[in-house]
């Protein structure tokens, strides 16, 4: 629901300023020679594990299925842009990213009786270090498309990889990196640049903490980050 909810508003905002940006006079002309600037960001995301099973998972009676899932979350941060070339951008958006990661986990009954269905989230706060290049297409009028590669490094303020609960189901590691991809849009107003963008966030690193006294630990081999996030960048 709030993901539709999301992407109606975007489409309207899209379909407003996209009308807009045809009118004949060019908003903030003066922009594009600037050598820096500064913005704020915000937005949703969904985020999941990638999951690699152990080769004992197959032979375990313990476990029929993990089954990872996305979950929403949502993202705030700053944004510094510096001006490499008329069609490339440098920028650094620190941000805080609150997120969830469910994992739906079917267990066999060992007396044979039916399976039970577990349904565990790990919540993270991760402050977000991406480094990113943006490629700039031609400015038409008050409009530009760009797309967007980069390289991201992240603390998981959250993590547990140190806690000695005894319930916990899984222990994650607090650092990430990876890689980002993602495409976006600019309309000018007279004040300031509304941006619209969307990504995918992919992390590298093995993130599970091994510990032999969680089954689950003994069952998967390695997980991975993963989150699309879309956002709205306003710029000055």
């Amino acid at each position: 629901m709030r993901l539709r909810l999301f992407c109606t508003i975007l489409l309207f905002l899209l379909f407003g300023q996209a009308t807009y940006a045809q009118s004949y006079i060019q908003n903030m002309p003066e922009h594009d020679a600037k050598a820096y600037y500064f913005g704020i960001t915000f937005g949703l995301n969904f985020s999941s594990y990638r999951v690699r099973y152990t080769k004992s998972f197959a032979e375990t009676d313990t476990f029929k299925s993990i089954q990872p899932k996305f979950s929403p979350g949502f993202n705030l941060g700053l944004m510094g842009n510096l001006r490499v070339t008329s069609f490339l951008d440098l920028r650094f958006v620190p941000s805080l990213s609150f997120a969830e990661k469910r994992m739906v986990i079917t267990m066999r009954n060992s007396i044979g009786g039916d399976d039970s269905v577990s349904d565990r989230s790990i919540e993270s706060i991760y402050m977000h270090l991406p480094l990113q290049m943006k490629f700039k297409s031609d400015r038409i009028g008050n409009f530009r498309f760009y797309g967007m590669v980069g390289y991201k490094f992240d603390i998981d303020l959250a993590a547990n990889a140190r806690s000695r609960r005894r319930d916990e189901f899984l222990k994650v590691k607090p650092i990430d990196m990876g890689y980002e991809l993602g495409a976006g849009f600019e309309f000018y107003y007279p004040n300031f640049i509304f941006s619209p963008e969307i990504k995918l966030s992919q992390g590298l690193m093995n993130q599970q903490f091994k510990d032999p006294a969680i089954p689950l630990s003994n069952a998967i081999d390695q997980i991975n980050t993963r989150m699309i996030v879309i956002s709205i960048h306003l710029e000055g």
